[in-house]
């Protein structure tokens, strides 16, 4: 009896060590596609030294990148299901350096528009492939998957920040477009060929949270309140975070301290540069850390705290953000209870539809971000209107702390009705009493 017991061991092991390459094959693609997004701040001042482009049309190309990356997940998702994720990311892996070096021969709006759209598609292709594998690998640990893959992203410009703002100097924005695009081209493509479908022998069934007992179809889901109250409440929370990251680096320049030294943490630069390296480590280590979080205390209650961080530390940095020093803490601590959206609001998408669709569910859901995208440019004409950064913060937090509520008065009792309907609908009441009630109770 001893030899099926340890071959048994043995399977789980392989299978585990399986899910968790698999995982990290993903956080390695989103690293690589993160830059797109993240680096852009460092490139408009650049660009706009060149060319005679006001501000807001220059982050309208931001815009349409967030958009088009967004928009396209539930569509991504589809394919997913149908050819799984290699042929996807290798998809993204093309299209988003492709848009990089469109970039560095663009001249006109109009080609940093294409540029924005096609790398946009290819972000959307890797971002979304991603986070459905780690979705549906750890429903036991579904926060700190999604967090650690969504961490990738949010930090993975953390060791090219340096080397981009060198480049920039010394070569310009066009080569530097050219070389760091074809760079993480073929590092994506280098990753996607090893990925693959997750199997049902690697994932195992146990969760601390409350999860659904049937899947939805991406029909049924929106179909539900819950799905368009997340909706509401993901486009609130990530409109601020968007409008920081577009506009980072023109707040340090007109609150005066984007040059200026700053000593912090044993570490000593330039406010500007020193403020996005942090920003990062923040923005991709609150990912993996309220997901942990929320897989033992519950995805509401962890929404509650951070959106309440966030909209705390907006506030902050309106009121202290012309101190260089509180300039770099300040920014660090909104990233840190930002960028976990993006663990949040998937694990809770998956636990509440299931993870047969949540491809095309949270792709969905997912477009949240480029609604709140379309937002960005009018945080450059709320602070032209009004003449300070601080009218634009404080709408900021505004929004972060109504999610902050909603999450706790809303949205908890809310799941606990629809998981409630689902018990009694499909009889799993059974299979859900091992688990918590720190999501729904």
């Amino acid at each position: 009896m001893a030899a099926p017991h340890s071959a048994s061991a043995v399977d789980r092991s392989a299978a585990s060590v399986s899910r968790w390459g698999q995982l990290f094959l993903g956080v390695a693609c989103m690293v690589a596609a993160s830059n797109i997004q993240y680096s852009w701040t460092l490139f408009v001042p650049e660009i706009l030294k060149v060319h005679d482009f006001s501000r807001a049309a220059l982050q309208t190309a931001f815009t349409l990148f967030v958009i088009v990356q967004t928009w396209s997940t539930p569509a991504v998702g589809h394919f997913i299901d149908r050819h799984g994720p290699r042929p996807l990311v290798l998809f993204g892996g093309v299209m988003t350096a492709l848009g990089w070096i469109l970039n560095g021969y663009a001249t006109s709006l109009s080609g940093f528009y294409v540029g924005a759209i096609i790398g946009g598609l290819g972000v959307g292709a890797v971002y979304a492939t991603a986070v459905n594998n780690a979705l549906k690998l750890f429903p036991e640990k579904r926060g700190l998957a999604a967090g650690l893959t969504a961490g990738g992203y949010g930090s993975g410009t953390v060791l090219t920040i340096i080397p981009i703002a060198n480049m920039l100097k010394s070569s310009g924005y066009q080569s530097t477009f050219l070389n760091f695009g074809l760079l993480i081209g073929v590092a994506i493509c280098a990753c996607a060929w090893f990925l693959r479908m997750p199997s049902a022998a690697d994932v195992p069934k146990s969760a601390k949270v409350v999860q659904s007992g049937r899947d939805y179809t991406v029909g049924e889901a929106l179909r539900t309140p819950v799905f368009w109250l997340l909706l509401l409440m993901f486009t609130g929370v990530v409109t601020g975070g968007l409008m920081v990251t577009a506009q980072l680096s023109l707040m340090a320049r007109d609150l005066g301290v984007e040059k200026t030294n700053v000593s912090l943490f044993f570490v000593s630069m330039a406010a500007l540069p020193f403020a996005l390296m942090l920003d990062r480590i923040m923005n991709g280590l609150s990912r993996p850390v309220f997901g942990w979080i929320s897989d033992n205390i519950g995805r509401e209650r962890t929404m509650c705290l951070a959106f309440t961080i966030e909209g705390l530390g907006v506030l902050a940095l309106g009121w202290f953000g012309s101190n260089p020093t509180a300039f770099v803490f300040l920014s660090g601590m909104v990233f840190l209870a930002w960028g976990e959206v993006y663990s949040l609001f998937s694990a809770t998408a998956a636990d509440t539809f299931g993870t047969k669709h949540i491809g095309k569910i949270y792709g969905a859901l997912y477009c949240a971000k480029g609604i709140a995208a379309i937002l960005v440019p009018f945080g450059n004409v709320l602070m032209e209107a009004t003449g300070t950064w601080r009218s634009v913060l404080y709408s900021m937090a505004a929004m972060d702390l109504l999610a902050a509520a909603a999450a706790l008065l809303i949205l908890r009792p809310m799941l606990r009705r629809h998981h409630a309907q689902n018990a009694s609908s499909v009889g799993y009441g059974a299979a859900a009493a091992p688990a918590r009630s720190v999501t729904v109770g």
